[in-house]
């Protein structure tokens, strides 16, 4: 026990850490229409920087995001919106919601790319309102235990008296964690089903978390007296809450959007939650669990039966077998990566707060049970963020098939995680506790320092680009390596006189926040548009007049890599070669199989073109129509194909 006086000397301490969180928050409290007002303001603007700012701005990249674009393209052409094709070929990699989706952009907005990219920003969108949402009626960290719970050192330890105060401050920093982090902002702005996925099963889930706390009935104390949603319980077709039929709505088109994990994955983290908690049975029979997979049956199998009735056995295998059974238990495309992969990606791809992540599931205590299952279930936030986090993080480093965009779904249970710490911090400090916080920071220090060197250095990481020749030295003339590098150097000096001065442990998130808002506007969206013009613009381009000088017959060939891009900016079907002695063959097969042979498009990367010009083309026998970049369009004219006669 410590001396009388160590106590006074704390207790004073804690006040004056409180004191500037506890004159905000006394602001506020008189007004607290204006404190929804400018959360929805600040919520919005967050959103709009972080999901919607240029998301159009820039072409496709290669190699992923145009096979959907085009798939998506060609429903809205062939009429076909049960099979997806891509380039005269079905497409079975992923369900059909995203092309749908898309489709549907292609409409209403036109063929271009906000349309490709907007179910993605909107999924994202969606996740990082419903996760403000949530934080702010159930962002309480481990409520039953500061109540009830004694302090070994200070019988007058502060008691969670007015929850208000976490709940505001959770929902504020978790909805900038969810939405502000580095690979949540690279797949929300690409045109894939990743995002879509991750904002299906991420509302879902948020949606049953909301469901399973509105459901809770007879139970006595705080946690269910502070839950500001009682009066909100209106049950529908049935079920306790009408989240719960949110919840099975969502996970149908989480199914839509990716497979059988849209459903998998949650009834693992649900299950393992409810099962740590012991009310599993009670929570099922709540959920109405076997009514609930009759909706989801209803609204997800459909598809399914149609697409296997339209392409049998070849559906069956690609997708099921391929797709999901075989990148689970072997390695496709070459996607293998060791077992601590993913520690890798969760440091990069949720930095700098990742440097948080340990420290906020220790302070959970999760390891104490009885206590968890005796408290409200409006507090059990925590511990369902951290099933969840365990759950995708754990599911996926079993599978043999690994990319960085398959943990995208525990971003938002790790901006949650963090919240409800820096939240609990900041309501209710404790300076003799703050060891694991210093040793958090001081991991934090060392990283921004090694982002700042690393992003000044990165000029010399790129490797050959056949598709941008001088990317290196461009980005490195663009000055952008060294303006990042000065961001995140004077965060990391920041951090530093923050950790030497009293208190400063306080400012740690809002420095890291500057930090990264300020690397976005000032760095990465301006090497985003120099990217798209050294890598994408070229294709674009050609691809463009490609199909403006296209004449009644031509094919259009590709020599080089495969670019699914100048099929959808070409809008036709393209014939790629990656070797010289497969596109000669090609001609000499059009040769011998039509009667009148027609002149052929060729885009072709400028070194080949070389190439072919010394063995195989003759002056005559070709004409250039334009070159950009890295590549050459040219018309291979009859006389070439004639003379193979």
């Amino acid at each position: 026990m410590l001396p009388f006086r160590d106590k006074v000397v704390e207790v004073e301490s804690k006040d004056r850490i409180a004191q500037p969180v506890t004159k905000w928050w006394n602001v506020w409290e008189k007004h607290p229409t204006r404190l929804w007002m400018y959360s929805v303001l600040g919520l919005a603007a967050i959103c709009w920087v972080a999901f919607l700012w240029h998301l159009g701005s820039t072409g496709l990249v290669d190699e992923t995001e145009p096979l959907f674009a085009e798939a998506a393209r060609q429903m809205t052409v062939t009429g076909d919106w049960i099979t997806p094709y891509f380039n005269g070929e079905t497409r079975f990699d992923k369900p059909p919601l995203v092309y749908w989706l898309m489709a549907i952009g292609y409409h209403l907005i036109g063929v271009n790319e906000w349309a490709v990219r907007l179910p993605s920003a909107m999924s994202a969108i969606a996740l990082t309102v419903l996760g403000f949402y949530t934080l702010r009626y159930f962002g309480i960290s481990r409520p039953s235990t500061l109540v009830h719970e004694k302090s070994s050192e200070l019988e007058d330890t502060p008691k969670l008296a007015n929850p208000e105060r976490q709940r505001w401050l959770s929902a504020g920093i978790g909805a900038t964690l969810i939405a502000l982090n580095p690979i949540t902002l690279v797949w929300a702005r690409t045109g894939v089903s990743d995002m879509l996925l991750s904002g299906c099963m991420g509302t879902a889930l948020l949606s049953f978390f909301i469901g399973y706390v509105q459901g809770e009935t007879g139970r006595q104390g705080e946690g269910a007296q502070d839950s500001r949603h009682r009066e909100d319980i209106k049950p529908i077709l049935g079920f306790a809450s009408g989240w719960y039929l949110a919840f099975y709505i969502l996970i149908a088109l989480a199914i839509l959007a990716k497979g059988p994990v849209g459903i998998v994955l949650p009834g693992l983290i649900i299950g393992a939650f409810l099962l740590s908690l012991g009310n599993f049975w009670q929570v099922v029979r709540e959920m109405h669990l076997f009514l609930g997979l009759g909706i989801i049956g209803v609204l997800a199998i459909p598809w399914y039966v149609l697409v296997t009735l339209a392409n049998g056995e070849d559906y069956i295998e690609k997708f099921f077998g391929y797709h999901n059974i075989e990148r689970f238990v072997g390695v496709v495309n070459h996607h293998w990566a060791p077992w601590y992969f993913y520690f890798l990606v969760v440091l990069v791809g949720f930095a700098p707060w990742c440097c948080y992540l340990p420290l906020a599931i220790a302070r959970l205590r999760f390891w104490q049970v009885k206590k968890w299952r005796c408290s409200p279930r409006a507090s059990h936030l925590g511990l369902f963020a951290l099933s969840w986090f365990v759950g995708v993080f754990g599911f996926f480093t079993i599978a043999v098939t690994k990319l960085p965009s398959y943990v995208l779904p525990l971003m938002p249970a790790a901006a949650i995680l963090v919240a409800l710490l820096a939240s609990d911090l900041l309501t209710y400090p404790r300076p003799q506790r703050l060891l694991g916080l210093r040793l958090s920071a001081g991991f934090n220090l060392i990283l921004l320092g090694v982002i700042a060197f690393a992003i000044w250095y990165s000029p010399n990481f790129i490797g050959y680009d056949p598709a941008a020749l001088n990317l290196s030295e461009t980005l490195q003339a663009s000055g952008l390596p060294l303006r990042g590098g000065i961001v995140w150097g004077i965060a990391a000096v920041a951090m530093v006189i923050g950790l030497c001065r009293y208190r400063g442990w306080r400012w740690l998130g809002l420095i890291n926040w500057v930090a990264f808002v300020a690397f976005i506007i000032l760095v990465v969206s301006p090497a985003a548009f120099l990217l798209d013009q050294e890598r994408q613009l070229p294709l674009r381009e050609l691809s463009a007049i490609a199909a403006e000088v296209n004449q009644p017959s031509e094919e259009l060939l590709m020599m080089g890599f495969e670019k699914p891009s100048v099929v959808f900016y070409a809008q036709r079907s393209v014939n790629y070669f990656d070797e010289e002695h497969k596109f000669i063959a090609y001609i000499e097969d059009i040769a011998e199989t039509k009667p009148n042979p027609p002149s052929t498009l060729v885009l072709i990367e400028s070194k080949r073109f070389n190439r072919l010009k010394k063995e195989w083309l003759k002056p005559s026998e070709y004409t250039i129509i334009d070159n950009e970049g890295a590549y050459h369009l040219i018309r291979v004219t009859k006389q070439v194909i004639a003379r193979k006669l």
